[in-house]
């Protein structure tokens, strides 16, 4: 995920935070999902990242031993 949907997603849980649960405005219902699940769908989106990436947090060297 680039940095730009980065902050795309934080700015949309921000937003939703900020706004009503639910609204209704002439028998259309619009209600967004709790902030307990947008925080869970960012961490599981960050997971996804990290496991995606080159190194997924694991440094593999070789190491050697300076025999005689």
């Amino acid at each position: 995920m680039s940095n730009s949907e980065e902050k795309i997603i934080e700015d949309a849980i921000r937003k939703n935070a900020a706004g009503p649960k639910s609204a209704e405005v002439d028998g259309q219902k619009v209600e967004h999902h709790s902030l307990p699940d947008q925080i869970a769908a960012d961490a599981y989106l960050a997971s996804k990242k990290a496991v995606k990436s080159r190194n997924s947090g694991l440094k593999i060297t070789k190491l050697s031993h300076s025999g005689a």
